[in-house]
């Protein structure tokens, strides 16, 4: 288990690549949402809807301290997304840490990696992270599998998975 510290100074120092924050989009999950559009993303998927976050350097830095307020500031559930949020595991799993113990929002993760890529892999921080969401969307963006009418995916490979359904993954 990784231990976590939650000062000032820890949120004030972390910092996530991030490309936009839309507060009230209702394409990332059910409802209003606020959506956090992370930068870096090593999958380059054909097709894909936001080339531009591939760069990890076209987001702007912004600490863990600025989103949590953010959270905070809006009444909406939470989602990661990007780019992936998975090449800044450590610290958006710092963040989700800190959504957790300060809200009830819940929070839905978008990666590229499937979960079963995510369990061999067995990163300890990535792990982390997959245990603090409530929902992650998983799988490469696949341009002769993209299927419209798909609520929160954009091709039919991609899964929505609950937080029960991957605890029971995990203890496979």
């Amino acid at each position: 288990m990784t231990v976590w510290y939650t000062s000032k100074l820890m949120e004030d120092s972390i910092k996530i690549s991030v490309l936009d924050i839309i507060d009230g989009t209702v394409v990332d999950g059910p409802g209003f949402r606020l959506s956090i559009y992370c930068a870096g993303c090593g999958h380059r998927c054909k097709g894909c809807h936001n080339p531009q976050s591939w760069d990890i350097g076209a987001g702007r830095q912004v600490t863990v301290g600025e989103l949590l307020e953010t959270v905070k500031a809006s009444p909406w559930n939470v989602t990661f997304s990007g780019g992936d949020p998975f090449y800044q595991a450590a610290e958006f799993a710092y963040l989700a840490r800190r959504i957790k113990e300060d809200t009830s929002r819940t929070i839905w993760c978008y990666t590229g990696f499937t979960l079963e890529e995510l369990i061999l892999e067995n990163d300890p921080v990535r792990m982390e992270l997959l245990r603090l969401v409530d929902v992650l969307v998983d799988g490469p963006f696949v341009e002769g599998l993209r299927d419209e009418q798909l609520g929160f995916r954009g091709s039919s490979n991609q899964r929505i998975l609950d937080a029960g359904e991957i605890a029971a993954i995990l203890q496979k």
